[in-house]
């Protein structure tokens, strides 16, 4: 599903206009980045948690030649999901 897809599904199920459906999503996606960029964690109960992380710098392999290369730390985004997310996703078939 992409964006639009989504704003069309949620428009559809919420009876608002696929305007304000599409502001509301931009709105919200914009407050999660910035808490995250910001060092703040979001916590959605029942579907997940995003925060920012470290990643340590490390050697690694030039997969194309073999020779050792330095990768520099860096700043990542993790997602969390959620238990209510996770057992809705793993219902037995």
């Amino acid at each position: 599903m992409n964006k639009q897809e989504l704003i069309d599904l949620v428009a559809e199920d919420s009876e608002a206009s696929k305007a304000v459906v599409n502001k509301v999503l931009d709105t919200l996606l914009h407050a999660i980045k910035n808490a995250v960029v910001e060092g703040g964690e979001v916590q959605l109960t029942g579907f997940g948690s995003f925060a920012a992380g470290n990643r340590a710098a490390r050697t690694g392999r030039n997969p194309r030649t073999g020779e050792a290369i330095e990768i520099a730390a860096s700043r990542t985004v993790k997602f969390t999901a959620g238990k209510a997310f996770k057992d809705a996703v793993n219902i037995p078939a």
